[in-house]
């Protein structure tokens, strides 16, 4: 999986640009505030439609403009020409010149995993970081478990607003139920197989990269603790006080472990960081067999932020990228680490929004 080409126009401080991209390592230079994060978010958008860094499209568009574009050419199985527009009053998505009118249809024409100081959310940020975690590995990996989180998502939110009446119709909170119910223990199936096949993963990651030996772990923790149905009648009295839905996939949780303990009140802000760098890791190598290409890796000066031996470990991850064909963006203010890096290396310099290649 790669991208050939990127086009962009308005977007965050990029007023236009084409680039062509080969297979191997892409290392963007550049001072702070320059764009080149923008650029890694830029891809990141194509293959997810939404922004890394947690904001919405409204707050990439460039300054006192009304919409942006962003364009690409993916290489995988297939070749596509993907192009998105969106402004406030229009959102236009084609692949091949072809309206892409379900999301569900669209994700997995480009595979992306992201490595950026945002990750410390998925230690140190609600639960719902995690299960976003969850639920995107799922729909880049599983056909039909988008619809699946929509009709499960969909049927929350009648069923809440239903809750919030002073006399809600019990019929059709039923109603609800039923489908909340029938969508939801699917739901509760995936994300329990997944994370029994990404714990071991995570735990390879980690003592890759960690500068002691400690052992990584993941438990998946649902709020459904036996029987959904009964769990949910159990619950109507406190639904009643409420006023919402107090059980299902919606509050489930991921543990991150640590060597027996809860990483986020236990660990130390360097095992922290390393933790969120396996879960990364494990995200690709999964992403990879299953798919049987590597996905493509955005690194945001994450490098500069790891010691020698940490960076050590996480290499034979965007090495193996860059060696099957695939591609790796780096972003760095200095060129101090790509040295560890051999063939298919290409520069790039960032300045005001522009790219010009250096090699």
């Amino acid at each position: 999986m790669r991208l050939t080409k990127l086009k962009l126009r308005d977007f965050r401080n990029i007023r236009r640009l084409e680039a062509a991209f080969e297979p191997g390592f892409h290392v963007l230079l550049g001072c702070n505030a320059q764009g080149k994060t923008n650029l890694l978010e830029a891809v990141y958008l194509l293959a997810t439609l939404r922004s890394f860094r947690g904001v919405g499209s409204a707050q990439i568009v460039r300054n006192r403009q009304k919409a942006f574009f962003a364009g690409g050419l993916a290489l995988g199985q297939a070749e596509s020409d993907i192009r998105y527009y969106w402004s406030a009053a229009q959102r236009k998505l084609t692949v091949n010149e072809k309206p892409m009118r379900r999301v569900a249809d669209y994700l997995g024409t480009l595979r992306t995993v992201v490595f950026c100081s945002e990750d410390a959310l998925l230690v140190n940020g609600p639960a719902k970081s995690r299960r976003r975690f969850m639920d995107l590995l799922l729909t880049q990996t599983q056909p039909g478990y988008l619809e699946l989180l929509h009709r499960y998502t969909e049927a929350l939110r009648s069923r809440n607003a239903l809750l919030r009446h002073d006399s809600p119709d019990l019929a059709m909170i039923d109603s609800f139920t039923r489908e909340l119910i029938s969508n939801g223990e699917k739901l509760i199936a995936s994300r329990r197989d997944l994370v029994k096949k990404l714990t071991p993963l995570v735990r390879l990651g980690y003592r890759k990269i960690a500068a002691k030996p400690e052992d990584a772990s993941m438990a998946y923790a649902p709020s459904v603790r036996d029987d959904f149905s009964v769990d949910l009648a159990n619950s109507k009295a406190r639904e009643q006080r409420y006023r919402t839905t107090l059980i299902g996939p919606h509050r489930d949780e991921l543990k991150l472990i640590l060597d027996g303990q809860a990483a986020a009140q236990f660990g130390s802000e360097g095992q922290k960081r390393t933790i969120a760098i396996a879960l990364k890791m494990a995200q690709a190598d999964y992403l990879a067999g299953i798919h049987g290409s590597p996905p493509i890796l955005l690194i945001d000066d994450v490098m500069g932020e790891l010691d020698a031996e940490r960076r050590a470990g996480l290499m034979p991850l965007i090495s193996r990228t860059g060696q099957a064909l695939g591609q790796v963006f780096m972003t760095c203010t200095e060129e101090n680490w790509s040295g560890d890096l051999a063939g298919n290396l290409h520069h790039w310099q960032v300045e005001e929004g522009s790219l010009k290649r250096m090699d």
